[in-house]
Formats: C-alpha cells, sequence, structure tokens
C-alpha cells in the first residue's frame, strides 16, 4: 500500500464531502475488522452506504494509492492509514461551553471516547451551574477558560449556548486557543480564516427530513400501516 501522501503537510485539504466519505469507510472498515475479515474492496466499502466503487477509488486518491491489484485493500492497514488522515489516531481534549439540556446529554455521550474525544472541561455563565459536577467534570465559569485550554492543550470546543450569546462565546474560546468548533447553537458564526465551524442545527435536518417524507406522501408513497 503506497500511502506517501498520507500526511503531507503541504497536500491540499480534501473537500468536505470527500472526508465526510472518509469517515463512513473507516466505520465500516472498522466492522469489517470485529468480523474478522482481512481483505476488502471498493465495491464493498461503498456498499453500504450506495458509493459506487468508482466514487470510493477516487475519494482514497485525494489521499494516497491504496490497495493491490486483484487482491484489494488490507483492512488493518487501511483502517490505520484512515484514523491517521482523521485524525483520530490519538486523543483529543475538548471543552464544552453551556451546561443546559444539551450540554449534560453530550457529556454523557459515550460514542465520544470511543473515537478518542475526551471531555476535559465544561464552562457556563450561570453562578447556580458553577460548582456542579457532572460525569466527573466540575462545571467552571467562563473566566477560567483560557487557562484551562492552556492546561489541557485543548484545541476543540462544543458550544452549547443559546443563539443571542453564540458569536460572543466562540469569540471567547478562540480568543482562548480553540481552534476548531462544533457549534450547536442555531446561528452562524463569523471566526478568522485559522479556525474551523461545523454547525450542527438539528431542527434544520429535522426540517430536511420532513420535507423528503411530505415528498414522499405526496408522491402517493404507502404510508406504514
Amino acid at each position: 500500500m503506497d500511502s506517501s501522501r498520507d500526511g503531507h503537510p503541504h497536500a491540499k485539504p480534501a473537500p468536505k464531502a470527500v472526508v465526510g466519505r472518509v469517515s463512513l469507510y473507516l466505520r465500516h472498515l472498522e466492522s469489517l475488522q470485529r468480523q474478522g475479515l482481512s481483505t476488502t474492496s471498493s465495491d464493498q466499502l461503498g456498499e453500504p452506504f450506495g458509493i459506487k466503487n468508482a466514487q470510493v477509488r477516487k475519494d482514497l486518491a485525494c489521499f494516497g494509492q491504496f490497495g493491490r491489484p486483484g487482491i484489494g485493500y488490507d483492512v488493518d492497514e487501511l483502517t490505520a492509514v484512515l484514523r491517521r488522515i482523521l485524525g483520530v489516531d490519538k486523543d483529543w481534549p475538548l471543552v464544552l461551553v453551556g451546561m443546559g439540556d444539551l450540554g449534560r446529554a453530550l457529556l454523557r455521550y459515550r460514542g465520544f471516547p470511543s473515537r478518542r474525544f475526551r471531555i476535559v472541561a465544561v464552562f457556563d455563565n450561570d453562578p447556580r451551574k458553577v460548582g456542579q459536577t457532572h460525569q466527573g467534570v466540575t462545571v467552571e465559569p467562563l473566566e477560567a477558560l483560557r487557562k484551562s485550554v492552556a492546561a489541557h492543550k485543548t484545541t476543540l470546543g462544543l458550544l452549547c449556548v443559546p443563539a443571542d450569546s453564540a458569536q460572543r462565546v466562540a469569540e471567547q474560546m478562540i480568543a482562548a486557543g480553540i481552534r476548531g468548533i462544533l457549534n450547536f447553537a442555531p446561528a452562524p458564526l463569523s471566526t478568522p480564516p485559522h479556525v474551523s465551524v461545523t454547525t450542527v442545527d438539528l431542527s434544520i435536518q429535522l426540517e430536511n427530513l420532513a420535507y423528503k417524507v411530505q415528498e414522499s406522501i405526496d408522491d402517493g408513497v404507502p404510508r406504514a400501516g
């Protein structure tokens, strides 16, 4: 497997859609590992997600040359390479800002540690919440954010505050040293070029889902029952 381009510091970043599909391939490879399979093909990698083999090969080619003619991909090798490409071959400490219902749910989410993401500090500006302990982590005031980020060498943060305070709090996170924000606030953020933001708006996702279901109903697709 030739992966000489993998992790090249000057390589052009892959498109967001490609990175999303690579995450799917990694999940499937890990499933194949659990099944004890040693090799796979581009057909098998893409089939569970409805992705054609040509697209799988094109996606992987963004990062290097993988696989052997007539053999396919070595499952263990490709899994290790994709983990390294996505950065999940190491631990990522996270800070969480906003200890409302969503913040508490994210703190309990077991999917983070399984992917080597660990919430090491939580913050809130409500004096009633500061000092409380959830899942072994004590809520700190926002004023302690910069010191905590430096102490834990944290670069990623979860933003779970109301829309009207999201921009202000995001700026505090960036000033403290956060370089990537997963934004759960229903508001767009304006950030410097060196900061990456992914916004998760659950209402928009549900609206998209409702639209698709409504379209299928209008097209005469039978309802269940």
